[in-house]
């Protein structure tokens, strides 16, 4: 259960993958202000061809397969929570609301209070 993942390093190949996919993303980006005179679906295009362009060389590289490979694993390890029936979550939750509103009106009382103690000791307020 506690097991220290170890990651290769990566290989240079992927350091130059990974630089490509910012210079897509951010390429697609600087080409949405460059064309401000062109009509702002062929802007956003621009935009949105050079984060697919930039998922799609990352997808390729080492990171790429380690996040996927981190998505699957996620999957695996979701399937294995036992989540609560729902009576368990609606008694869960109205005893955190009766809570709150024990709360809520106990430091409301205490507020009068030390707002009544305080206005009787400088004799100042209404």
């Amino acid at each position: 259960m506690n097991e220290e993942a170890k990651l290769p390093a990566p290989a240079s190949a992927d350091k130059a993958k990974l630089a490509i996919a910012v210079l897509l993303a951010i390429g697609g980006l600087v080409v949405f202000y460059v064309m401000s005179d062109s009509p702002a679906w062929l802007r956003w295009g621009a935009v949105v061809l050079g984060l697919v362009l930039a998922a799609a060389m990352l997808a390729t590289s080492g990171y790429g397969r380690a996040v996927w490979q981190f998505v699957l694993d996620s999957r695996v390890e979701l399937r294995k929570v036992v989540w609560p029936a729902q009576r368990e979550t609606g008694m869960t939750t109205l005893v955190v609301l009766a809570f709150v509103v024990i709360g809520g009106v106990f430091f409301w009382f205490v507020d009068l209070v030390l707002a009544w103690a305080t206005r009787h000791l400088t004799g100042q307020g209404g």
